[in-house]
């Protein structure tokens, strides 16, 4: 689990075919102090990368390696990543921890289109196009997890739902060089997503439940 707090902006410094060029290796290089705490990091340790749980496979002093499978790639930004780019990075959370943003798992729901980025006020209002089937998960005031960056949803219309960033946000993060017509992973409120669930299975569970 994260908590959607991203702690350092690591570059791809090298792409790997593996799997018979279905899979790729991610060598992504970091500071020295994002594998060293809160605790060192170790071979099989999970961190967030952009929104996506991924798991260590190797290590270095200031890089780390982590594998990412066709379905993976296929879910999402991963595989437009090319050698340079910049990924947002978060080590798990640990019981204790300060729970800075909202829990979120590292597992993507779907990729997001970036509409527009339009400053306003100290801010920067930006724009998403949800994939079809998660707007009914994404609600005004909600939590919602873009490239693993905690955020509070403003505003939803349809598929389409707005963000404010302030300019701390884009300097630690990759909305500093985010783009209209960019493509972002987007991960839901875990509680949206067991209350969706819910309701599925018994339309008047909810209802039910809220009388006393």
């Amino acid at each position: 689990m994260f908590t959607g707090i991203v702690t350092d902006l690591g570059t791809v410094r090298e792409i790997q075919p593996i799997g018979e060029g279905q899979d790729m290796r991610l060598v992504i290089g970091t500071s020295p102090a994002f594998l060293a705490q809160p605790q060192p990091a170790v071979i099989g340790a999970s961190i967030a990368c952009s929104g996506c749980c991924l798991t260590a496979v190797q290590l270095g002093g200031d890089w780390f390696a982590v594998d990412a499978s066709a379905e993976t790639l296929s879910k999402t930004t991963l595989g437009l990543l090319r050698a340079g780019s910049r990924i947002n990075l978060e080590r798990s959370l640990r019981i204790g921890d300060e729970l800075g943003g909202h829990l979120v798992s590292g597992h993507v729901d779907g990729v997001a289109e970036v509409l527009s980025a339009v400053p306003e006020n100290a801010s920067v209002r930006w724009r998403f196009r949800l994939p079809p089937g998660l707007s009914r998960f994404v609600a005004e005031k909600g939590s919602i997890a873009i490239d693993g960056v905690s955020l509070t949803v403003n505003e939803v219309d349809g598929d389409v739902f707005g963000v404010n960033i302030i300019p701390h946000t884009a300097a630690v993060t990759t909305f500093g060089t985010l783009q209209p017509g960019g493509r972002v992973n987007i991960e839901i409120d875990t509680l949206a997503r067991y209350v969706a669930r819910l309701v599925a299975a018994d339309p008047g569970a909810i209802g039910a439940r809220s009388v006393v």
